[in-house]
């Protein structure tokens, strides 16, 4: 199980990666190839609509192939994707690799996911963070990474990084063996392994997705409540996506910072979202899901309202430390709490809320980046604020609906 969730970490690095590589480059990007913000809000969208189809089709891919060989599909693909990126065709063949790249990232967040919440059952909210750190590891390097190269004139092989990074996951996925989990993932055993896969309980855990979809379905008030994780998933990663992808355009046009600087504040905001991850299981765990979700979208509330008032470079640089620090546990412990209210459907769920996410990953960016062409930059900051305002009005709606399903059990 170790073995398992190590690599599912260095998989979600690659993911950290692949988020934000785009992003980390954009603005030189579209000067290279001499494009507005608007028309780099369609690329992003573009590659979270490939997100969203990576996250729709990892089921039937997964029964076909197995959920090893679905990875080893996203991980080639994303590598293909990322050395075509580096290679700068032409604009509209942008529009053909950016789904890929977003497929291949999407299908692979959501198979680990999945794998995760289904064979953990004790401090599944511990495990997810210590995913999620090294997504915001690879987040917070990358952008780090591009800084060094667009001053060195090579803003290009940012991309051959993320896809040396694919290939290398590609190869542990397609090597390493996990002894009794090699048959949930679709590796078959030798005959006389048999009885020992059939008395692995995490093995069964694995599996169970491969069967089917859950058995329990969303009626009543489950479908209402599946609906607000719903809304929640898609503003929560819509946001993060328009921060980590726009903030160093933000920053440029707000303070007329150089590109290399303004790239390094989406190192500091993923570096405040990897120490904060570092915690958040323990301190979701310790004072319920509830709380941590409710406490951090009002500490983001009170941010984002801040942030269109700094008019100094340090002062936006630490409301996007702080941010980071806010937004850290907000996906993995909602994704658990999310598993954990609706108990059975913990295959299909996490499936579900990351797909919607990507919608709005693809949505708001491209709503974003019309904003920053069309209206003043601290009207776009301010759209940010409402959408996470929305992200509180459903953590409170969350909290107070648990406290009723406590009530009524007693």
């Amino acid at each position: 199980m170790k073995k398992l969730l190590w690599i599912g970490c260095l998989s979600y690095f690659l993911i950290g990666l692949a988020h934000v590589v785009l992003g980390s480059i954009l603005p030189v990007a579209l000067e290279h190839y001499g494009k507005d913000y608007s028309q780099g809000g369609t690329l992003i969208f573009a590659q979270f609509a490939g997100f969203l189809g990576g996250v729709l089709l990892s089921p039937p891919l997964n029964r076909r192939f197995g959920k090893r060989g679905g990875l080893l599909i996203a991980a080639a693909l994303l590598c293909i994707a990322e050395l075509s990126y580096m290679l700068l065709p032409p604009w509209g063949l942008m529009f053909v690799i950016a789904p890929a790249a977003g497929f291949g990232f999407g299908m692979i967040e959501a198979v680990i996911g999945t794998i995760i919440i289904a064979a953990i059952k004790e401090n599944t909210a511990v495990a997810m963070s210590r995913l999620e750190v090294l997504f915001g590891i690879g987040a917070m390097v990358m952008p780090l990474i591009a800084s060094g190269l667009i001053s060195a004139g090579y803003w290009r092989m940012s991309f051959l990084v993320v896809a040396v990074c694919s290939a290398l996951t590609f190869l542990f996925w397609a090597r390493m063996s996990f002894g009794e989990l090699d048959h949930a993932l679709g590796r078959r055993q030798p005959d006389d392994a048999a009885g020992h896969i059939q008395a692995g309980e995490s093995s069964n855990a694995v599996s169970s997705s491969d069967s089917g979809t859950s058995s329990s379905t969303y009626r009543g008030r489950n479908l209402a409540l599946m609906i607000l994780f719903v809304v929640f998933f898609f503003l929560y990663v819509g946001t993060e996506m328009s921060l980590a992808n726009f903030m160093p355009a933000i920053l440029i046009e707000k303070m007329n910072m150089k590109e290399a600087g303004a790239a390094l504040s989406v190192t500091c905001f993923w570096i405040a979202m990897s120490v904060g991850r570092l915690f958040a299981g323990y301190i979701a765990e310790k004072f319920q899901y509830r709380v941590y979700i409710l406490y951090s979208c009002l500490a983001a509330v009170l941010l984002m309202a801040i942030f269109p008032f700094t008019n100094q470079i340090w002062s936006a640089f630490l409301t996007i430390l702080l941010l980071g620090l806010a937004f850290s546990g907000v996906f993995s412990i909602a994704l658990v709490f999310a598993s954990k209210m609706l108990p059975g459907t913990e295959e299909s769920t996490p499936s579900i809320l990351i797909a919607s996410g990507g919608v709005g990953g693809a949505i708001l960016p491209l709503l974003t980046g019309w904003s920053l062409d069309h209206l003043d930059v601290n009207q776009s900051t301010w759209m940010l604020a409402l959408f996470t305002a929305g992200l509180l009005v459903i953590s409170l709606v969350a909290y107070q609906w648990q406290n009723r399903q406590r009530a009524a059990s007693l």
